[in-house]
């Protein structure tokens, strides 16, 4: 206990072994639904074309889905581990939801691209940034972000967590007219049982209770076990009440490796793009999640910086490479993490227990399918709540501050990315300095990557990308 206490710096950053251990629980537990629907989604069939995300001969879609579980539990706890041992920081890591649906959806179905050579992708990218990193270019770049959109990442990753939370538990669902509307709660045993898990959650935590969104979380899904018992059927497919554990596949070597046979006869322009949007979203990905996480654990200095920020990056480079190596989709920072952060974990014990506990469901994989994502996700309700608080660190009464901040908050739930978020910011940000007559206070960097924005939006939607291929 005591050499664990002195590795980490539990007295420096005041806190203890029962307190860490808790986060990490919390942490596994509202982001091990990757296990789950990482294979789901690099399996799907997207595109017109019908073309499969990762598929191989001679075996079923339902092994395949069982290698990429594996693949994702190893590649989320190796760069779990370097965070723990590393970067010193609570934050847990897996194969990014954003960039395995681009993976597959766009990548390999729509623009036809083998999935070996998105596999080489991914692993090019990894590899530029663990260079990148190393020689503090990343650092450098995220210190060129607006104060105003650093102070409001946190805010906007408390709405995107919501929607996503409320999305699973059914509360909030898809309308043709207005897009999203309240979902049919009374009749639905699965978001009927999810609001109330909700607000025992909340009341739990209201009360101070420690451990309160792990309780939570615990006896919702227990509530589902005991209706799923009595008769009630969940009328979401892939969304039971109790769901099963399936019998697992452990040999991964089909996947093994596979990305170095997508090196051979690339399109060597098309492969530079796909590099590059693998690249892009990724990074400010993972540069808001640990600005905004940072941001709840209280780790930002007073420029709104998170300290050796390279160290959780460099986490994040080497996970993407591994992860590619073994056959998924890029690595990025969690913004689950923020709920083992509100359960008081502040050092990399919490990301510990969280890789340890991703090693734990091997035993039986997908251990972590014995949660129901709607239970699981009633977390990132509770943490949206709590980080939305964020918001009174941005000066709203000065204009140059609230229209970078403003645009961070409503583009990174309503486009479901953080990295949008972050552009729509870091893009308004020179612009209305400029037009307020402080353009002397926007650094080059600052307007040059704004324009690089600009570039990557132009190629992600003008369907020059899709002209290429």
């Amino acid at each position: 206990m005591g050499a664990l206490a002195d590795y980490f710096e539990f007295d420096e950053h005041d806190t203890d072994l029962a307190t860490e251990v808790l986060a990490g629980v919390t942490t596994f537990l509202t982001m091990s639904y990757i296990v789950v629907v990482n294979p789901a989604i690099m399996t799907m069939f997207p595109g017109e074309n019908g073309k499969p995300g990762i598929a191989l001969q001679n075996y079923s879609p339902m092994e395949v889905q069982q290698m990429l579980a594996v693949v994702t539990i190893l590649a989320s706890a190796v760069a779990i581990f370097v965070m723990a041992f590393y970067a010193n920081r609570p934050f847990g890591q897996a194969p990014g939801l954003g960039l395995n649906a681009f993976f597959a959806f766009t990548v390999v179905g729509t623009l036809g691209i083998p999935w070996r050579t998105a596999l080489a992708a991914v692993v090019t990218e990894g590899v530029i940034f663990i260079v990148l990193t190393a020689i503090g270019a990343r650092e450098y770049i995220i210190r060129l972000f607006p104060e105003p959109v650093k102070f409001a990442v946190g805010t906007g990753i408390g709405l995107f967590l919501a929607i996503i939370g409320l999305e699973e538990m059914y509360v909030v669902v898809d309308d043709p007219a207005t897009l999203v509307t309240l979902g049919n709660i009374a009749q639905d045993p699965v978001a009927l049982l999810s609001v109330a898990g909700l607000f025992l959650t909340l009341a739990l935590y209201a009360r101070g209770i420690p451990g309160s969104i792990v309780l939570g979380i615990l006896l919702t899904s227990a509530a589902g076990w005991v209706a799923a018992s009595m008769g009630y059927v969940s009328p979401h497919p892939g969304s039971p009440l109790a769901p099963s554990i399936p019998d697992p596949q452990y040999d991964i070597t089909p996947l093994f490796g596979a990305f170095l046979d997508g090196f051979r006869n690339v399109d060597a322009f098309a492969f530079s793009l796909v590099v590059f949007t693998f690249f892009f979203v990724d990074f400010f990905d993972t540069a808001g999640t640990l600005t905004g996480v940072g941001q709840v654990a209280g780790f930002l200095d007073e420029n709104g910086n998170l300290p050796d920020i390279d160290k959780p990056l460099m986490a994040d480079a080497i996970g993407t490479t591994v992860g590619g190596i073994l056959g998924t989709s890029t690595v990025t920072t969690y913004v689950e993490s923020a709920t083992g952060v509100e359960e008081g974990g502040r050092t990399g014990m919490t990301a510990l227990v969280v890789g340890l506990l991703f090693l734990a469901a091997l035993a039986v994989v997908p251990l972590a399918a014995a949660i129901p994502l709607y239970a699981s996700h009633i977390a990132l309700v509770v943490v949206a709540i709590i980080m939305l608080g964020n918001v009174t660190d941005i000066q709203w009464d000065d204009v140059t501050y609230a229209i970078p901040a403003g645009m961070t908050i409503l583009i990174m739930p309503l486009t479901f990315s953080i990295a949008y978020g972050i552009a729509a910011g870091i893009v308004s940000y020179p612009i209305v300095k400029t037009a307020t007559g402080e353009w002397r206070d926007v650094r080059l960097g600052q307007w040059l990557l704004a324009l690089a924005f600009v570039f990557y939006f132009f190629v992600r939607t003008s369907g020059f990308l899709q002209g290429q291929v």
